[in-house]
């Protein structure tokens, strides 16, 4: 309750405060990227249930001869990457917080063609809602392994409380205003995760 609670209130405020800035980079958006302004794409949340996470777009729909998307490098323009690593492409995501789908807190919410390559260890984080922020990103963030991940993702599970939210919120300022592990080291963003066979 006092998360859910913690949730709505932050989510909220933090929607309105604001506000004339998700308006002004919804503008550079569709001026830079074209529409749709908004990216929706169906994750995983918890238990598995798929709902749709909303992000500002940051790619082009660059396709090759036959049609199918041109890699994220490619697609991922300068302004895609200022929107990433200042996580200004993450901000709508509060919505996804009110309506209950996510928490401010929580295991970043991955692809949903992930989940039947989790082991039993891994699944455990859809134990609870997924996070726009989480103890792996302020441990890290894209530049751990998978393995590290899942880690830090399992433990946060097992060890959740308000304090640790808390904390993981302050954390997080300051990992954004360093723009510090945007993208792993051998990919525009993370590699694709394949799964382990434990």
């Amino acid at each position: 309750m006092a998360k859910r609670l913690f949730d709505i209130c932050f989510s909220l405020g933090w929607l309105i405060f604001f506000s004339p800035l998700l308006a002004i980079v919804a503008v550079l958006v569709r001026l830079k990227l074209g529409s749709p302004i908004l990216f929706l794409q169906e994750r995983p949340g918890r238990h598995g249930k798929p709902f749709k996470v909303v992000k500002f777009r940051t790619m082009t729909d660059g396709v090759d001869a036959d049609g199918k998307p041109l890699p994220d490098e490619v697609r991922l323009t300068p302004f895609g990457q200022l929107l990433r690593s200042t996580t200004l492409d993450e901000f709508p995501q509060m919505w996804n917080v009110l309506v209950g789908d996510m928490s401010v807190v929580g295991p970043r919410p991955l692809l949903l063609r992930y989940v039947s390559r989790y082991n039993a260890f891994q699944a455990q984080r859809m134990l609870v809602k997924p996070g726009v922020t989480g103890w792996a990103q302020v441990n890290g963030r894209n530049a751990l392994s998978w393995d590290q991940k899942f880690a830090l993702d399992v433990w946060y599970v097992q060890n959740q409380s308000l304090w640790l939210d808390l904390r993981i919120v302050v954390k997080t300022f300051f990992v954004v205003f360093g723009r510090r592990n945007v993208n792993s080291a051998n990919a525009a963003t993370m590699e694709e995760f394949m799964g382990d066979g434990r």
